[in-house]
């Protein structure tokens, strides 16, 4: 695909395990663990679950000193994924993280002041680990909060009616990168995410303008998987569009291990839309119309192949199209493409036609078998 993007924004590069983010590296799909991570057993089947559906990075919460204790069993039996140690208020917590994760992501306002800025830092250090500093609505800083027309009601801090300005989210994100950098401490990926679309976009833009460090992409509390999907593309995809973005996770309101591994597939399509990654079975298919040729389900076939190839990571382009306008045209620009043709079809791979008069009853199993084969000699 040629790639019609502007530049992306050049950042410092930083490694979260065997990746690098930033610079010119592909831009990382990451998820999150829904379990509680002191249950090993099920936090283990989710994280080598979302790795093998393609998940690239996998945060799970530290929030008990239960869970603290579950990571070296966990580490030792995730060996190579990389993991994030996703830690509120208690920065004892990180120390202990520190020796069995690839990461950490606090919040340096809400862990207790410099003092246990300084000891996540010096254990950072000690193990070569990044710090992610992650900035939502929820948790700006209260003087910051009351700067951009937060309220006291009730003992509670209370945002503006027309909610928070981006320069809050970027003020407390730059605040806490400033605590790092004076402690001499550079390995650092930020994000300013919020359930508002249109405020995260602004804050990623004025962020980007602001520093060169790394950025994690996201929209927080975006909701069930179709909100989520929609808020997602947008907001991440505009960002995209605009060469800003280091690395991404889709955040969808679901517990379930199938749930999460949507969020993955889902943030690889949306960078397979722009042309910056390629990941699983792309189906393209024709909206349908009056052309369609009688007893070709153009929607049936491409639903199914979706569904019964959604286990495939290896990238396989995939056209399905129900009249011949337009058919070779797009079979010609995809891996494998079916076309129907009056009262059968043709199959093409790589724009050569390679099989003739097939009955439509027959096209989705040919198709999957082809797609099996081509994703297995894709893979090597």
């Amino acid at each position: 695909m040629r790639n019609l993007l502007p530049q992306r924004r050049k950042t410092r590069e930083v490694a979260v395990g065997p990746w690098i983010i930033g610079g010119e590296h592909p831009i990382r799909v990451q998820s999150m663990t829904s379990t509680d991570t002191a249950d090993i057993e099920a936090t283990v089947d989710q994280i080598q679950a979302l790795w093998n559906a393609g998940c690239e990075i996998v945060r799970l919460t530290v929030d008990t000193p239960k869970a603290a204790r579950a990571l070296p069993e966990i580490r030792k039996r995730c060996a190579g994924i990389p993991l994030v140690a996703d830690i509120h208020y208690n920065h004892r917590l990180a120390l202990e993280s520190a020796p069995y994760v690839d990461k950490i992501r606090i919040n340096p306002g809400n862990i207790g002041g410099m003092e246990n800025v300084r000891a996540v830092v010096e254990r950072a250090n000690e193990f070569g680990l990044p710090i992610r500093i992650g900035v939502n609505n929820g948790s700006l800083e209260r003087d910051i909060a009351l700067k951009y027309g937060a309220h006291v009601r009730d003992h509670i801090l209370t945002p503006p009616e027309e909610g928070y300005p981006p320069e809050a989210l970027v003020e407390s994100a730059l605040r806490n990168v400033e605590m790092l950098e004076s402690l001499h401490f550079y390995r650092i990926i930020i994000s300013v995410k919020s359930s508002n679309v249109p405020l995260m976009v602004q804050a990623y833009r004025q962020l980007s303008a602001a520093c060169d460090y790394p950025l994690h992409l996201g929209v927080t509390e975006a909701g069930t998987k179709d909100s989520s999907n929609i808020k997602s593309s947008i907001g991440i995809g505009a960002l995209l569009l605009e060469g800003i973005g280091d690395t991404l996770r889709v955040s969808i309101a679901a517990r379930s291990t199938p749930d999460k591994i949507e969020e993955v597939r889902t943030g690889f399509r949306i960078l397979q839309a722009l042309g910056l990654r390629s990941y699983g079975v792309e189906v393209v298919a024709c909206p349908t119309c009056g052309r369609e040729d009688q007893g070709f389900d153009t929607t049936r076939i491409a639903r199914e192949i979706e569904q019964r190839t959604a286990h495939i990571t290896a990238p396989v382009k995939v056209s399905v199209m129900g009249c011949y306008v337009n058919g070779p045209g797009e079979a010609a620009e995809a891996d494998l493409g079916v076309v129907a043709s009056g009262k059968t079809a043709r199959i093409y791979r790589e724009g050569r036609l390679i099989l003739e008069q097939v009955p439509f009853g027959e096209v989705t199993s040919k198709m999957i078998e082809l797609i099996e084969n081509f994703a297995a000699e894709k893979r090597g």
